[in-house]
């Protein structure tokens, strides 16, 4: 059986910052109580005729990706994008960036799990690489989250969190015994999926629908979350996938070098942090300047720590995600 490793890493984010004072002028919030309940400071927003869109942002960071990589189009094998967030219903993402990159035939797939969703992809893309089916796989998470927030007081519990943004990263073949991905591990718990979801429009509930009850409140086109639910639960699951990672592999918590989290909450990660007693620079965030882009926020988080050299060979690198469905995971890597 072979082995995977990431051979490359990319991230691109728009360049329109949109602060908290930006958003205190158009809800009722302000900077302190943002930073109080997420440690959120800004994040990127995709502005009207900027050109991005989520597949195009997911190009842009490829072929950053690619270019580290030292690879060309054409030797990718497979595209596994994860995104809640599609330029279209369907087709999916996958296929735009396959198109876009002017690649050959290759099979594109399509992830939906929020925000584990790149932890799904890349477990995902291990088993190609391990099987001998496909060499190289360009792993992507993307998200516009902009495109579909309510910006109003109503929705500011959940619009002040997200912001835009892709990440990527090439999954290569490789026959060294003990390094790249040593083990990937899932879970869903799907009674809890209405704790963060959004419900509409859907085939359950289309345009039509929607338009004749014109609700005022819990409007079921905008996303909605229990935060302090979904907060107690992430916590949990964190750590138990975390340790089950470290256990799958003989592995202490001494032993991680690096944990990426997925990017939900600063509270989140410090509290992790402070669970597993990891000092400040073996744990990476960045949500303080791009919020919680979902699917993107582990690869952005991983592009921007190679790039500081936060990563050496041989390090045992972490990385989980807890988010919507409930869906939870982790990825052990030596790097």
């Amino acid at each position: 059986m072979y082995h995977s490793k990431i051979s490359g890493v990319g991230h691109y984010v728009p360049e329109n910052v949109v602060t908290n004072d930006d958003l205190s002028k158009v809800m009722d919030t302000n900077d302190a109580w943002i930073q109080e309940r997420t440690g959120i400071q800004e994040r990127r927003h995709i502005k009207k005729g900027d050109g991005n869109s989520t597949s195009i942002m997911g190009v842009k960071a490829s072929e950053i990706a690619l270019e580290r990589a030292r690879l060309k189009p054409d030797a990718i094998d497979m595209i596994v994008f994860a995104t809640l967030s599609p330029d279209m219903y369907f087709p999916g993402g996958g296929v735009q960036v396959q198109e876009m990159m002017g690649m050959r035939t290759i099979p594109a797939l399509d992830v939906r799990n929020q925000c584990s969703g790149f932890v799904y992809a890349l477990s995902v893309a291990d088993q190609f690489i391990k099987t001998g089916m496909y060499k190289h796989i360009l792993v992507i998470g993307s998200e516009n989250h902009s495109g579909g927030l309510d910006f109003t007081t109503r929705g500011r519990g959940v619009s002040v969190i997200f912001g835009d943004g892709a990440g990527a990263v090439v999954l290569s073949r490789s026959d060294k015994e003990g390094k790249g991905i040593l083990s990937t591990h899932l879970h869903s718990e799907g009674k809890h999926k209405d704790e963060l979801a959004l419900q509409g429009p859907s085939t359950e509930h289309w345009v039509p629908e929607i338009i004749e009850e014109n609700p005022q409140e819990n409007i079921p086109y905008y996303p909605y979350m229990n935060g302090q639910f979904v907060f107690k639960h992430a916590v949990v699951r964190f750590s138990e996938v975390i340790m089950e990672g470290l256990t799958a592999n003989n592995l202490q918590v001494d032993d991680i070098d690096l944990l990426i989290p997925h990017q939900a909450n600063l509270r989140i990660s410090q509290f992790i942090q402070q669970k597993f007693k990891l000092t400040d620079d073996k744990v990476y965030n960045n949500i303080q300047r791009y919020g919680n882009t979902t699917a993107a926020s582990i690869p952005i988080a991983l592009s921007e720590a190679w790039a500081e050299g936060k990563l050496q060979e041989g390090d045992l690198l972490v990385l989980a995600a807890f988010g919507s469905g409930f869906t939870w995971g982790s990825a052990m890597i030596r790097w």
